[in-house]
């Protein structure tokens, strides 16, 4: 799978993280809220994997983001056609 391009949030994550995926970091950020929620982690590895877990969530937050931009709305030209424009998710 084709990686988007690099956000301005991504510049201050680890090389690793921005290259997964947004499937794959949100499966690792997932497996890290079970962890915590679990109470089985000491709390030297829990702030370890917390803050792992935040870097995840930036990086899903800005892929989110950049295919947010990407989407198009389409809409009827007036002539019979159709057109797009960017689509107001807001």
């Amino acid at each position: 799978m084709a990686k988007a391009p690099n956000s301005k949030a991504d510049n201050d994550l680890p090389p690793e993280i921005v290259a997964l995926s947004f499937e794959d970091a949100l499966r690792e950020l997932e497996d890290i809220v079970d962890q915590l929620e679990s109470g089985n982690v000491n709390l030297d590895e829990s702030i370890d994997i917390y803050t792992r877990g935040t870097q995840l969530k930036r990086h899903c937050e800005a892929r989110l983001g950049d295919a947010r931009a990407r989407i198009d709305k389409i809409i009827p030209d007036g002539n019979g056609g159709v057109a797009t424009e960017p689509l107001d998710v807001e």
